[in-house]
């Protein structure tokens, strides 16, 4: 970590009024898909933001938005209150400070490079001058904070040589090579086995700590929102329909989506857990 901690607390990654339209094309019509709609928000270093809605609201196209894979149709996108840059030396110095981790990690890999390779790219693309002894010591340090070890061996692997819950450990360990201060997680662990989405989203948890990320969870799955973020947003058909304190959204929703959401349980593996543990804490704040 380069930067002191009274620098990095002031840091920011702002959503302002975005909008993004879809021009939808069937047979000779055409029509106009609205996929978010004048929506606002800001992240903070050192804290984290759930943003939560299910399949088609248009979170992950805010994801694609704030990790410039997709233009806003209007709107800005601020970092540390001045517009993300357009060019190639500005975009790049954005990309270094905001990294995305997609949602299946097998697709995000290249399939015929080793995983040294994978970490090897954005390090030579952000440190231009790096020496390959200062570039392998950094390789297995990324690796050693994933847990990935041992990571001399884990580095000569390839993506199909792993688990899915490793893969996904080495996106991670890939978006902290630049030195990013903002990690975008599109439903990270979604399509990991449940036995280790835990200690995937435990390991954010201990990097955010550490680094004092800033951190944007996109999920559908209102129990790990509450529990691995400071404030959750719930989106509905591209609208941010209710936000505020992940412990407030939760046990006291005051829009009918969010009671939907809550009530239909989102994550099947739960059988129930989620409203049952919400009931009891409802039940515990009566007179």
């Amino acid at each position: 970590m380069s930067a002191e901690p009274t620098a990095l607390a002031s840091r920011t990654l702002e959503a302002r009024n975005l909008v993004k339209d879809f021009r939808l094309r069937s047979g000779l019509k055409f029509s106009t898909l609205h996929a978010v709609k004048d929506v606002s928000f800001t992240l903070e270093a050192g804290r984290t933001i759930a943003l939560v809605g299910e399949s088609g609201s248009g979170k992950s196209t805010i994801a694609r938005m704030l990790a410039r894979l997709e233009t806003p149709t209007s709107g800005q996108i601020l970092l540390d209150g001045k517009p993300a840059g357009k060019g190639g030396r500005e975009t790049a110095r954005y990309r270094g400070d905001v990294q995305m981790v997609f949602q299946d990690p097998f697709a995000s890999l290249n399939p015929f490079h080793s995983i040294a390779h994978h970490l090897e790219r954005p390090l030579k693309i952000h440190n231009p001058g790096i020496g390959r002894v200062e570039l392998r010591r950094r390789v297995l340090e990324l690796l050693d904070r994933v847990r990935l070890v041992p990571s001399d061996r884990m580095a000569e692997r390839r993506p199909h040589e792993l688990s899915g819950g490793q893969r996904q450990r080495v996106a991670i360990a890939r978006a902290l090579a630049p030195g990013a201060q903002f990690i975008i997680a599109d439903e990270p662990v979604s399509m990991l086995d449940v036995s280790i989405r835990l200690g995937v989203l435990n390991l954010l948890a201990q990097l955010q700590r550490e680094d004092h990320l800033g951190v944007l969870y996109i999920t559908h799955d209102l129990a790990t929102a509450r529990h691995f973020s400071d404030e959750i947003l719930v989106m509905y058909h591209g609208d941010i329909v209710e936000r505020g304190p992940a412990d407030r959204v939760i046990l006291d929703p005051q829009h009918d989506y969010t009671r939907t959401l809550l009530g239909a349980a989102p994550d099947p593996e739960n059988q129930g857990m989620l409203r049952d543990e919400v009931r009891r804490e409802l039940a515990g704040r009566q007179p």
